[in-house]
């Protein structure tokens, strides 16, 4: 019996040696620190930087859309066309530089004006002339011009979504946050192949992979104001240019580019990111 017990712990003892060597083993084979975890917990701080597109001009990369690229500058896609001259349906190619403001597209057309300068001047001398005329029929100038103000405001106001409807089924575990490098969205957790829907009727304006973050990603342009995007899709079973119904299933749940299986959703207002709680049905 006494030496049954010896033999016991004789293989305890050894059993403890194995885990503590194992452990350093483990601690030393580490090379790099382990990655920084923002708080939405799908995607590594670094990665979610490089993510951003920031400074005045940007390359087109494959597979990219204008919408895609005025999603991840926090730009409206409106706002980014008119910059670039782009008319829609807002087409670029790889390779095409692309000016993320206004600014950085002036220095052409200020050395256009540089070489006018000469016969701008005569101009300037022409227009005291030009002035009592317009004195002579200044009512009708100043009626032309109040008018065209008028019509302005009609495109100020917003579009409005009659109904939202929740893209998943499934618990929010991290909400929406105006920290800097805060959560953009909402997080639904899930089982991977659950149904990611459509939480309004609209276009599919991005459908793929090539923005870093958000694994397996669907962007649905709603009208000019709204656009909401579906991130860490398992499948996507839609493509660009289709059109879909609120409530249609769009992709399948997922954890590309993510800690866990969940969708990552997010709602954009011009170009900016809004809490999408306060439109969800509650």
């Amino acid at each position: 019996m006494a030496k049954r017990m010896r033999f016991d712990l004789l293989n305890i003892n050894n059993l403890l040696v194995l885990i503590m060597v194992l452990a350093i083993n483990g601690c030393s084979s580490r090379t790099k620190p382990a990655p920084v975890v923002d708080v939405q917990g799908s995607l590594p701080l670094s990665q979610r930087i490089k993510n951003s597109v920031t400074g005045s001009e940007y390359i087109v990369k494959k597979g990219e859309t204008l919408y895609s690229i005025a999603w991840r500058a926090d730009i409206d896609i409106r706002t980014l066309a008119n910059i670039n001259n782009i008319k829609a349906p807002y087409n670029i190619y790889p390779n095409q530089k692309l000016f993320l403001s206004k600014k950085s597209s002036q220095p052409s057309k200020n050395k256009a004006k540089s070489k006018s300068f000469n016969s701008s001047k005569q101009k300037v001398i022409k227009k005291p002339i030009a002035q009592k005329k317009k004195q002579e029929y200044g009512g009708n100038v100043t009626e032309q011009k109040v008018s065209k103000k008028v019509q302005q405001p009609k495109t100020a106001f917003s579009q409005k979504i009659r109904k939202w409807r929740w893209p998943a089924k499934g618990k929010v575990i991290h909400k929406f946050s105006t920290a800097k490098q805060g959560n953009k969205g909402i997080d639904i957790a899930g089982q991977r192949g659950d149904s990611v829907k459509a939480t309004a009727d609209g276009k599919v304006v991005y459908a793929g992979d090539a923005l870093q973050g958000y694994g397996q990603l669907v962007i649905v342009k709603h009208n000019d104001d709204y656009l909401s995007a579906y991130a860490h899709n398992d499948r996507i079973l839609v493509k660009e240019q289709q059109v879909v119904k609120a409530g249609q299933v769009i992709a399948k749940m997922g954890d590309t580019d993510a800690e866990r299986v969940m969708l990552h959703f997010e709602v954009r207002f011009r170009g900016k990111s809004v809490n999408p709680m306060k439109y969800l049905p509650k």
